[in-house]
């Protein structure tokens, strides 16, 4: 029974189109800071597979959103960054 056995990874069922589920993906987040703009590529999110829908995490919302205070508090206008994970 133990050998071999996956158990399947629980998913949501997005909230928007009430269809679709979401599966780890990717997205390219665009945040606004004072006059600073920051792009985010290749953030860690779970993908609806069916509208598209993005769901970022709490702990990558908040290091996006601290990243993007740093900047403004920089002077950074406009900025395009790959995510890192820490």
């Amino acid at each position: 029974m133990g050998i071999g056995f996956q158990e399947e990874e629980i998913k949501m069922k997005c909230v928007i189109c009430k269809q679709g589920e979401t599966r780890c993906g990717t997205a390219t987040i665009t945040l606004e800071r004072e006059k600073a703009t920051l792009v985010f590529k290749d953030v860690p999110a779970d993908v609806c597979t069916v509208c598209g829908e993005e769901y970022i995490n709490e702990t990558t919302t908040a290091k996006l959103l601290k990243t993007a205070e740093e900047a403004a508090f920089c002077g950074v206008q406009i900025d395009v960054r790959e995510y890192k994970a820490a």
